[in-house]
C-alpha cells in the first residue's frame, strides 16, 4: 500500500488482515507532509479539539460532504487536514424488519479503495499523553445502484484524484465530493457475524448465497 499510494510507511501500522474494522480501531490513513506523503494510524473516529475525553460527545466516523465546510468539528480539518483512508472493502446494511442483513462492497476493479477523510490530532488539555491522531470517511449520497442499499456513500477517490485531495496540486478538492460512478462498485450478502465487533477473520466476506438487491 506504501509503494501503491508512494508514501512512506510508519512504523506503528495496524495489524492487517483485518476484516471486521470498527469504530475507535486504528485504521491506514495516507497524508502529505512537507511534500512527503506518508502511511500511518489513525483512530477512526474524528475527536474535536475541544473534547475533554474522547466520549465526551458524538462518535464522529462520518463527515456529511454537504456540510463538511461549515460544520464547528470539521471545517477547519476540511481546508487543512485532508487524508486517504485506505481499505479493501466495506460493510453496509440492509433491514428485513428488526433484522440488519450485511453486505460486502467492492471496487469493480478490485483495486483498493481510497476514501476521502479529514484528520486531526486531538490532545486532552493539562495531560502529557502524546496526541491522538483521528479520522473520519467523508460521505457524499449515494449512487442510483448503491441507494439499493443505503443512500449514503463514501467519497471514493480515483488514483489521478489523490493529490488534489491532499493539497498536493492547489485548491479544487471540494470538486472530488461527489458519488462514484455508477459501475464503480460491486457487493454480495455476507453473514450476519460481523454485525458483532468480536467476529473476525476472512469468512465474514465469503459471499450468501442470496438474490442481489434490487
Amino acid at each position: 500500500m506504501a509503494q501503491l499510494f508512494a508514501a512512506v510507511p510508519a512504523n506503528d501500522l495496524p495489524d492487517v488482515p483485518n476484516y471486521n474494522v470498527c469504530p475507535t480501531n486504528a485504521v491506514h490513513v495516507v497524508t502529505t507532509d512537507d511534500g512527503q506523503r506518508r502511511l500511518g494510524a489513525m483512530r477512526w473516529g474524528f475527536i474535536p479539539h475541544w473534547y475533554r475525553k474522547p466520549g465526551d460527545g458524538p462518535l464522529l466516523i462520518n463527515a456529511r460532504s454537504e456540510t463538511i465546510a461549515e460544520k464547528p468539528a470539521f471545517r477547519a480539518a476540511c481546508r487543512e487536514r485532508r487524508g486517504v483512508i485506505i481499505a479493501s472493502g466495506f460493510y453496509e446494511w440492509t433491514r428485513d424488519g428488526d433484522t440488519r442483513l450485511p453486505w460486502y462492497i467492492t471496487r469493480t476493479d478490485g483495486a483498493p479503495l481510497a476514501f476521502a477523510a479529514i484528520w486531526q490530532s486531538w490532545q486532552a488539555k493539562g495531560q502529557d499523553d502524546p496526541p491522538l491522531r483521528t479520522t473520519a470517511i467523508v460521505t457524499t449520497g449515494a449512487n442510483a445502484p448503491m441507494s439499493a442499499i443505503h443512500h449514503r456513500m463514501p467519497v471514493i477517490l480515483e488514483q489521478d484524484d489523490i493529490a488534489l485531495w491532499l493539497g498536493e496540486t492547489g485548491k479544487g478538492a471540494a470538486t472530488l465530493m461527489r458519488a462514484a460512478p455508477d459501475d464503480a462498485l460491486r457487493w454480495h450478502r455476507v453473514a450476519r457475524d460481523v454485525n458483532s465487533n468480536r467476529a473476525s477473520g476472512p469468512q465474514l466476506i465469503d459471499p450468501l448465497d442470496v438474490p442481489p438487491a434490487d
